[in-house]
């Protein structure tokens, strides 16, 4: 079955396939040519949306995967896959995005990307590229200067749509009271055991696709949690369905008219993780996930400093947590 889609608003007219592919493996970079290999076989597996980032490590595979696929005729043109890609917080200042993406671009040896996002509402001291940031570095976010600086990697075709990852619903009224160009994408975790209600509506009401990163939890990796997959309401739903936990987080989110991203390197996950289209959750189902009690996984302790421009979890999230 194709991976449905939808249109983005204020992109080239490009449309985004409901499920992406992940390509962050902790630690980043440690088996590069693997991910070249895991991106292959989504690719004859039926992915076609791939999600990476400058952090990552994994643009220069996912070009490498995308050369061979053409050569192997998997694919007719680059053109049938869209590939996101990320502004680390370092390059979040404005004279570094359009070298940012420049430099991304040329490890993918792709002319441009279907996605750009913002990776998060933080800027730290231009120069290393690492999730645990050092805190001495953390400086405030230019939203304005950053946002204008990737309007013109759109204006260049450098990327067909922007968007932003991480920011809540203040973050994103104060981003499009000033845009010219609206983020087409917001991408935050979001699953069952954080649902992300208010934010859903702000998107829904301004256009903005949400695209659900952990939507399992990310169990097994550095910001992992286990509270999802081990969830006993999920446990039970999936047992009487005869389907997956995973399969019924996944569903769950894609009935939102969410994009979900998905990330596995086992072939039967990765096929297991698209056999969601042909059925849906009961009513009473769907009453049982919305009662789950909420707790986010992933808080960004890292970004908080006393001397830094977030002092607290609340203002980083704006009480959003």
């Amino acid at each position: 079955m194709a991976i449905p889609e939808a249109t983005l608003v204020g992109s080239f007219e490009k449309k985004i396939p409901l499920v992406s592919f992940g390509t962050a493996e902790y630690p980043f970079g440690a088996s590069a040519h693997s991910v070249k290999d895991v991106i292959l076989d989504a690719i004859k597996i039926g992915y076609r949306h791939f999600d990476s980032a400058a952090l990552y490590q994994s643009e220069k595979p996912l070009g490498e995967a995308v050369k061979e696929a053409l050569s192997l005729g998997l694919i007719k043109s680059r053109d049938e896959l869209f590939i996101t890609s990320k502004l680390w917080c370092s390059d979040a200042h404005r004279h570094c995005v359009l070298p940012a993406l420049q430099k991304s671009l040329k490890s993918m040896e792709l002319e441009y990307v279907d996605l750009y996002l913002v990776h998060w509402p933080v800027s730290v001291k231009p120069g290393e590229y690492e999730l645990l940031v050092k805190k001495k570095d953390l400086v405030p976010i230019d939203i304005k200067a950053v946002w204008e600086a990737m309007e013109e990697c759109y204006k260049l075709g450098l990327a067909k749509s922007i968007g932003v990852s991480n920011f809540t619903c203040k973050k994103l009224q104060a981003l499009l009271a000033t845009s010219k160009i609206p983020p087409a994408v917001n991408q935050v975790e979001m699953n069952p055991l954080w649902q992300q209600k208010k934010l859903r509506e702000l998107c829904r009401e301004k256009d903005i696709i949400i695209t659900a990163y952990s939507p399992l939890g990310a169990k097994g990796t550095l910001w992992g949690k286990n509270w999802v997959m081990d969830c006993e309401g999920l446990q039970q739903i999936a047992n009487q369905k005869n389907k997956t936990v995973a399969q019924i987080c996944l569903r769950w989110v894609y009935e939102h008219g969410v994009s979900l991203l998905v990330k596995s390197f086992n072939k039967e996950r990765m096929k297991e993780n698209l056999d969601i289209f042909d059925w849906k959750l009961s009513s009473e189902e769907s009453r049982m996930i919305s009662e789950i009690p909420q707790r986010k996984g992933f808080p960004g302790e890292e970004f908080i400093s006393d001397d830094g421009p977030y002092k607290s979890l609340e203002a980083l999230w704006d009480g959003e947590i």
